[in-house]
């Protein structure tokens, strides 16, 4: 067993997958030499290119001179792209696995699908992405080393690997989404389980392309969030009524996202995943307080499950109408609290403004990114849809 999760995390798999597909690494022109391609006639053996990634920190995307990447920009090592299809699509589907979109688009579900919908999904994502970020900092396990392997992303680098978030995000929405729609909205089960397993598995995929993860961190990652899918499946109804009609549920819905972000584990270095956690807990905890003032204000009731509307160019037009005046809305309501907040509590600790690298200190970025993220899922669950409301073509 050893052996096998030593083999699934070795960042030669990585490399050998990326390969297939494509992309290789080059060897920059350094002290004569000249460039070419790794995986070529001049591709080194993965002894020596693991023996080369021991020189430079294993949890970084930071090279130095002796690794040969010190190039004229001082930044990342060189690629070569041979298939630029699969490029395109794997970099669009790792894209779908990132905050900011599930921020923006897991909305738009609400918008012009089905509230209900978006209320389970928004509760899943919170759950599991706060286990696995968690997780990952607790565990400590590196990213695949480069070389090999070629890292097209930059920014989550300085993250550890196990598990992979967005292999547990990208199977808990598109499987969330599958098993509550069928009392919803009427659809072929099988053509949604086709669909949600292809969407998964093309996000898994991307994080071995785009070298951020290996086969292990994309494996733990989907069966851990298949995993407790499984073990909360029987309790969603039960949530359901606990968030929308018990009477404690604001104050538990929102202090309990409060304290864990408090409580995440601490790192002797700053990492970006404490913020993106506290972003996703921010936005679950708004949105809970939203769709709890929702219902106490009354809905109006569906006969379900409803027929898919129709795919109109009218309804296509308000679609994307609805889309953007509700991120616009958004993107408001994110820049004003955001701007407040800051102002607050550097006021309170005595920063000053100029100081920027302030905002990554547990004091000021817990406080900030929840009240700044929790009005947004709030005027989300509650504001977007009167908005709409006073727009006569939305």
């Amino acid at each position: 067993m050893r052996e096998l999760l030593a083999y699934l995390h070795d960042p030669e798999l990585v490399a050998r997958f990326q390969r297939r597909c494509g992309l290789f690494l080059v060897e920059p022109a350094h002290h004569g030499r000249t460039s070419e391609p790794t995986g070529t006639g001049s591709e080194k053996g993965p002894a020596q290119l693991r023996a080369k990634a021991k020189q430079q920190d294993q949890n970084s995307n930071v090279t130095h001179e002796a690794n040969g990447y010190a190039t004229n920009d001082c930044s990342r090592p060189r690629y070569e792209v041979r298939n630029r299809l699969l490029h395109v699509l794997f970099l669009l589907s790792a894209g779908m696995g990132h905050e900011i979109f599930y921020i923006t688009c897991l909305p738009n579900i609400q918008w012009n699908l089905d509230p209900f919908l978006c209320r389970r999904l928004v509760n899943m994502w919170t759950v599991v992405m706060y286990i696995g970020q968690a997780l990952k900092d607790v565990l400590k396990l590196p990213r695949p080393s480069s070389p090999p392997v070629v890292k097209l992303e930059t920014r989550v680098d300085a993250e550890y690997g196990l598990p992979s978030t967005h292999a547990m995000a990208a199977t808990a929405i598109s499987f969330t989404l599958l098993f509550s729609a069928p009392s919803r909205i009427q659809f072929q089960f099988e053509v949604g389980l086709l669909i949600a397993a292809t969407l998964s598995s093309l996000v898994c995929l991307s994080r071995l392309y785009t070298g951020m993860h290996s086969v292990l961190d994309v494996i733990t990652g989907a069966l851990l969030s298949a995993a407790i899918l499984g073990f909360t499946f029987p309790y969603w109804e039960t949530m359901d009524r606990f968030q929308l009609t018990s009477t404690i549920s604001p104050a538990v819905c929102f202090s309990l996202p409060l304290f864990l972000g408090y409580a995440y584990p601490e790192l002797d270095h700053y990492s970006t995943t404490r913020g993106d956690t506290i972003t996703i807990l921010g936005v679950g905890a708004g949105c809970s307080v939203g769709y709890w003032v929702e219902e106490r204000l009354g809905q109006i009731p569906a006969v379900l499950p409803a027929p898919l509307p129709a795919l109109t160019a009218d309804a296509l037009a308000r679609g994307v109408a609805r889309f953007f005046v509700g991120v616009l809305v958004l993107v408001a309501t994110r820049q004003v609290v955001k701007t407040l907040s800051l102002h607050v509590l550097y006021s309170w600790y005595k920063v000053p403004k100029s100081d920027t690298a302030a905002r990554r200190r547990k004091e000021i970025e817990v406080p900030y990114k929840f009240a700044t993220y929790s009005s947004v899922g709030f005027v989300n669950a509650m504001v977007v849809n009167r908005v709409f409301k006073l727009l006569p073509y939305l």
